[in-house]
């Protein structure tokens, strides 16, 4: 059975869908409290759909993986 396809989510629509501003989401990121983001590219980074939607479901007690 295959996997379903994790879609690679950019800046502006992990912000639509979170609600965070721009500074609050890196330093929630910084402190460990939301998905870090993936490089994709040289000069281009995005967040895994399955991580944000996983920070959807509890923000609060969200905590990454280290």
């Amino acid at each position: 059975m295959t996997e379903p396809f994790d879609r690679m989510l950019r800046l502006n629509t992990v912000l639509d869908r979170t609600g965070l501003s721009r500074s609050t989401l890196y330093r929630k990121m910084q402190d460990g409290s939301f998905p870090k983001q993936v490089p994709i590219s040289t000069r281009c980074a995005a967040w895994r759909e399955s991580a944000i939607n996983e920070w959807l479901r509890n923000p609060k007690y969200y905590c990454e993986k280290r």
